[in-house]
């Protein structure tokens, strides 16, 4: 079946801000050194403020680029050269443009509207990284988490080989109520469906929904070995393949620097991963290698050949600050012979 996009995306629509910090700023602010913290709004926009400020007075950098885990995701399809859109909510504010400007930019189809008449400032990651590398997380979901059904778009899932929903908009009730909608009109288009699981926290809070939502709507399973073993309850990792293998028809488990599982039926495929001179952030591993395997997957290829354009996406973003690709994925992947 012919289709308009290879991957339409649906998630909590980011903004990465970024700034160098002092040790005396986190602590005065009274934030966990090297951890991730939800902040409301108030609190949100007073950071912000204090980061723009103390940029311009040190004549500092101050980084604001879109992220989110799906974004990230959708952006590394697009470099891929799949044909990518994405499902997403943000406020008419600056940090709004931000998210829009670089998602479309990154040659994403991006056409939900604005947030309008409505307080709520856009979801922002506030991130201070000290001189020692550490980077101080404050989390405002704001927008993000404001998804409706009425933002699925029929046409656009449809249109879609793959729909696929990021784990952490199943904590809100109309994230999930959009997620349903989506995969009922995906499976009724005869579409494909596919879902991360995001966290292991994310699996601890809702595993019995998760499951039955995975068994009711969902074809493809993207996860972690820690997220894995949560949502079976095992430190077996071989069970817990096994039990995933009878609740998806496909799946794709990470597993660090011991690499990846592709699972299908009887079969499973060990794929390792591409070596890097040095890992310097690790976010957006998870994110890229979900964007490989949905690319190789839209383009027919062989399930290790998924899995190894996941793992060389990942290998990529690991070698640099920022969850999204820096170099083409196409051409990375044609000098290595995968496409």
């Amino acid at each position: 079946m012919s289709s308009e996009y290879d991957v339409t995306a649906v998630g909590n629509a980011i903004v990465d801000v970024l700034a160098p910090a002092s040790e005396a700023f986190i602590v005065s602010e009274g934030l966990p050194k090297g951890g991730m913290t939800l902040i409301d709004q108030h609190r949100a926009l007073n950071l912000y403020g204090k980061m723009v400020a103390r940029s311009e007075a040190n004549n500092e950098d101050l980084t604001q680029e879109s992220g989110g885990s799906a974004g990230n995701t959708i952006a590394g399809v697009a470099s891929f050269g799949g044909k990518a859109a994405y499902i997403g909510k943000v406020a008419h504010d600056e940090l709004g443009e931000v998210f829009s400007r670089d998602l479309k930019k990154s040659g994403v189809h991006f056409d939900v509207p604005f947030l309008h008449d409505d307080p709520t400032h856009t979801g922002r990651c506030l991130i201070n990284v000290t001189e020692d590398g550490q980077r101080t997380m404050a989390t405002f979901l704001g927008a993000a988490a404001l998804v409706q059904p009425e933002d699925v778009d029929p046409q656009l899932i449809r249109a879609s080989q793959i729909t696929y929903l990021e784990g952490y908009l199943f904590d809100t009730p109309s994230g999930r109520a959009a997620f349903a909608k989506a995969c009922e009109i995906a499976r009724s288009a005869g579409r494909k469906t596919a879902m991360t699981l995001s966290d292991s926290f994310v699996v601890d809070r809702w595993r019995t929904d998760l499951l039955a939502f995975i068994d009711q709507h969902i074809d493809l399973v993207f996860a972690n070995e820690s997220e894995l073993l949560s949502l079976f309850q095992t430190e077996d990792f071989d069970k817990a393949a096994r039990y995933l293998k009878s609740k998806a028809d496909l799946a794709f488990v990470t597993r660090s620097e011991r690499g990846s599982v592709a699972l299908k039926a009887d079969l499973s495929h060990d794929i390792p991963v591409y070596p890097v001179t040095e890992v310097v952030d690790t976010t957006g591993a998870g994110d890229q290698y979900a964007a490989g395997v949905m690319y190789g997957l839209t383009q027919g290829l062989h399930l290790e050949t998924c899995g190894r354009l996941g793992a060389l996406a990942a290998a990529e973003v690991i070698s640099h600050y920022g969850p999204r690709p820096q170099v083409s994925y196409a051409e990375l992947a044609k000098q290595n012979g995968l496409i």
